[in-house]
């Protein structure tokens, strides 16, 4: 939110020497962040004066329109003749005054102003835009100063359009929502300086008469619990905004429309009230205020048509929904220019109503803003009050003695506060007098006295039987105040965060990382150094995902955990693999260039525990019980760690040095040994073997093993699901799940031997369905221990060795701890090691 701060002087006694930077330490010693505070006098340097349109010449023969003007700068120019000036805004006629700056100045973002030929004629100097001065982001038309201004040409402009002034732009909390007002921001700055504060809220209003001002009927309490409105009749419908109206609004950022319109703008920056104006004449009928029917439509002031649902709330007349309530009016009512009778609205609106469609409709009005952050209930009248007098005052007309307020608001419940326990919370001494000081600064209403029972929810650890306690009424305009947290958190913002000492706690003796997290830093490392890149994907996913990767209907991976309030309704589920996400990188990735892609992921999939009810509903005046800790944790998703890699494209490229290796399934299946490998799990408990499984190619899928449990699947993708997805075919992945590994046996120290090895290669005939993996393992078990290593190194099908048969030649290497091995001591193991194969699975010595 942008303020000027001579706004802000009309309801506090700020020093008139107080410095910017004392300023801002005091909105950000209250908790309010700071964007920025300028001295708009120092934002546009050299001559900035008032001009008066002479003449215009119209250019022709341009891309765009261009006007030639004539402007009287007085003698600011040094000469006293019309400055000659070349625009292209035409919202200005002769006998206009506007803005200049003439050559030599410069304006906000160091943009130089000097003389130039432009269009075939002399530009000296230019006519200036709000945008262009820094005031706010209206470029459509430059300013035109109005009929009243007492300025005259060649004046200083800058205390005609308000950059004699100091703007503070704040970024408020989403809890802080009464501070989105001149009101709330002065309030605060009061506390902060010790300095009166004139609250503009509790201006006298007159209250409902028995006559309402206009016939409403509020059908639903709940989402509106109060609704005022007033009637101004026969105004001048061709009455102007004021200058100085017009230059608030300007700086807060609202761009100036009409009388009324701009009269509700700036009540709702000035008090935190939003308000409507609806044209009276152009209302049929008595107006209901109630939920949509599903379906309804609305055409609201920006002139798109809103389809509707049953939570919505609207206004409504005669002829169906005339006002999207709280969030944006409908054209069908709107103020236009022959609008001579006024009616006022303002009323108090449910903020979760408000902010649900906000976000159901992408509607982000300022009034929706303010409502789901908290509006006072108690300004409808007072609002009414002030922009009646604001209307009549400039555009005359009678204000109606009748007013309607249909007032359902609940009083606020007290909190009770134990007296010590802000001391207790923050480890600051705060004595009982100071924290009813601080709280009624805010506005509370505070009695004290004792708990007899002791038993208040927030006083862990006050004994029974005399606790001394507060019982605190919060104001109208504090919504967010119900819990003592609450108010603890009040006395320490308003005492003064400074006054908290930083103490860091002791930390423990570490004991290094544990064994899972070096786990996973040794699978990192490996996949990155055998050249995949590491990604992090969102873990949201759509509920088509499921459908994309062919998963079958029993698949327990369809059953995902939906979130309460995604961040996209497109996504509204958590991940169950890690696939689908990073499928998704891989195919922007290709869309942007890429061909040759290595990626991989370490990160949690997330499985619902079925039928395990809501989580226990917790509060934050104390800690959980471990009950209700466990109850929590029983409802979370199981969260079992994976990682997955997808490869498409070449492996090895192609160059001058010969052809390239594209990526497949291999690539897949050996970075699942790799990660099994990091993992430090021994060889001999690593089974990889033939699988089905979605969504990989039925045919080139493998299934991961330790100890006999599978762990996680590998191979080429499934064309349909390359298909569906937009991949490129042969693309293929691996995912694993991390935390089913059990933990890296103690790796005894291993035995080095000084002597040569003996390498003998052998190649054995076996069935095409016989794993070359069950094959490895029957030739190790075989060899004995004089085997140090074997290794498949050739795979040969032909129709010399049969249908159904093929070739798996290994290298094994025999070496002996204490001695130079024979030939015969070689070969008798190689025997061994080919006879336990053949008995295992019928495996002939090819070309024996």
């Amino acid at each position: 939110m942008r303020v000027s701060v001579s706004w802000l002087r009309e309801y506090l006694d700020l020093p008139a020497d107080l410095p910017a930077a004392d300023l801002e330490q005091a909105l950000v010693d209250l908790g309010i962040e700071v964007e920025s505070i300028v001295d708009l006098r120092a934002t546009v340097t050299g001559a900035l004066v008032v001009g008066e349109v002479l003449d215009i010449e119209e250019l022709t023969g341009f891309k765009k329109p261009i006007r030639f003007c004539r402007v009287d700068v007085g003698a600011a120019n040094g000469t006293g003749e019309p400055q000659e000036i070349v625009c292209g805004a035409r919202n200005f006629a002769p006998g206009d005054r506007v803005v200049v700056i003439l050559p030599g100045g410069v304006l906000p973002g160091g943009f130089a102003i000097g003389a130039r030929r432009t269009y075939g004629r002399n530009s000296n100097g230019m006519i200036c835009s709000a945008k262009e001065l820094g005031l706010g982001d209206d470029h459509s038309g430059i300013i035109v100063l109005p009929e009243d201004t007492p300025a005259k040409p060649g004046d200083d402009a800058r205390p005609v359009v308000g950059l004699d002034d100091v703007v503070v732009e704040v970024e408020i909390t989403p809890d802080r929502g009464y501070a989105l007002s001149v009101r709330g921001i002065a309030r605060e700055l009061a506390h902060a300086l010790g300095v009166p504060f004139r609250d503009p809220g509790l201006a006298p209003a007159p209250g409902a008469t028995a006559e309402p001002a206009y016939p409403v009927e509020v059908r639903d309490t709940v989402g509106c619990d109060r609704f005022a409105a007033r009637m101004v009749r026969g105004i001048d419908p061709t009455a102007q905004t004021p200058g100085w109206m017009r230059q608030r609004l300007t700086v807060a950022g609202v761009r100036s429309i009409s009388l009324p319109v701009d009269i509700t703008n700036y009540v709702m920056l000035e008090l935190g009230q939003p308000m409507h104006a609806f044209d009276a004449a152009r209302i049929s009928g008595p107006l209901v205020v109630r939920r949509a029917a599903a379906g309804e439509k609305v055409t609201t002031l920006d002139g798109v048509a809103r389809t509707l649902t049953d939570e919505d709330m609207v206004i409504c007349d005669d002829t169906g929904p005339v006002s999207l309530a709280a969030v944006m009016g409908g054209e069908t009512s709107e103020v236009v220019a022959s609008t001579t009778d006024v009616l006022f609205e303002a009323a108090h609106w449910d903020p979760v109503m408000v902010g649900r469609t906000a976000r159901r409709h992408k509607l982000f009005s300022e009034a929706a803003k303010r409502w789901e952050r908290g509006v006072d209930p108690a300004l409808p009248l007072v609002a009414i009050e002030r922009a009646v007098g604001l209307l009549t005052a400039h555009a005359g007309g009678t204000a109606g003695a009748e007013i309607l307020d249909l007032d359902h608001v609940r009083p606020r419940n007290p909190v009770t506060l134990p007296v010590d326990l802000p001391s207790r919370r923050v480890g600051v001494a705060y004595s009982p007098e100071r924290v009813v000081s601080l709280l009624e600064q805010v506005g509370c209403h505070v009695t004290r006295g004792v708990d007899r029972l002791g038993e208040d929810p927030g006083t862990a650890g006050v004994p029974a039987g005399g606790a001394d306690v507060l019982t605190v009424v919060p104001p109208s305009w504090r919504p967010d105040l119900t819990d003592p947290a609450d108010l603890v958190e009040e006395v320490v913002r308003l005492d003064g965060y400074d006054r908290v000492p930083s103490v860091l706690p002791t930390a423990p003796p570490g004991r290094g990382l544990t064994w899972q997290q070096r786990r996973r830093r040794a699978v990192a490392r490996s996949l990155a150094e055998r050249g995949y890149v590491e990604v992090l994907a969102h873990p949201f996913v759509a509920g088509s995902l499921a459908d994309l990767l062919g998963l079958p209907a029993d698949d327990p991976r369809r059953a995902a955990v939906r979130v309460a309030n995604p961040l996209s309704e497109e996504e509204p589920l958590l991940r169950t693999t890690l696939l689908g996400p990073l499928l998704g990188i891989l195919r922007r990735n290709l869309g942007r260039g890429h061909r040759d892609l290595a990626l991989y992921e370490i990160g949690a999939v997330f499985h619902p525990r079925p039928g395990v009810g809501a989580p226990p509903a917790m509060g934050v005046d104390r800690r959980p019980t471990d009950a209700e800790f466990a109850a929590a944790d029983a409802v979370v998703p199981d969260q079992p760690r994976h990682v997955a890699v997808v490869l498409t494209g070449d492996v090895e490229p192609a160059g001058w040095w010969g052809a390239g290796r594209p990526a497949g399934w291999a690539d897949a299946i050996e970075a699942g040994r790799a990660v099994l490998a990091a993992a430090d799990l021994p060889a001999d408990r690593v089974e990889v073997r033939a699988a089905e499984h979605a969504p990989w190619h039925p045919g080139r899928c493998a299934e991961l093993l330790v100890d006999g449990v599978v762990v996680g699947h590998a191979g080429e993708l499934h064309p349909a699901v390359l298909a569906a997805l937009e991949l490129p075919k042969r693309t293929s992945a691996m995912e694993l799940d991390l935390d089913a590994l059990p933990a890296a046996p103690v790796a005894p120290a291993p035995t080095i031997s000084g002597f040569p090895p003996a390498l003998i290669d052998v190649a054995l005939v076996v069935d095409e369905r016989v794993p070359a993996a069950q094959v490895q393992q029957a030739l190790v078990e075989g060899a004995g221990e004089l085997l140090e290593g074997v290794r498949l190194f050739d795979v040969y099908a032909s129709e010399q060795l049969g249908a159904g048969r093929r070739s798996l030649a290994y290298k094994l290497t025999f070496r002996a701890p204490d001695r130079t091995l024979t030939v015969e001591e070689a070969v008798a193991a190689r025997d061994a090691a080919v006879a336990r194969a053949a008995e295992r699975f019928g495996a002939t010595l090819r070309g024996a």
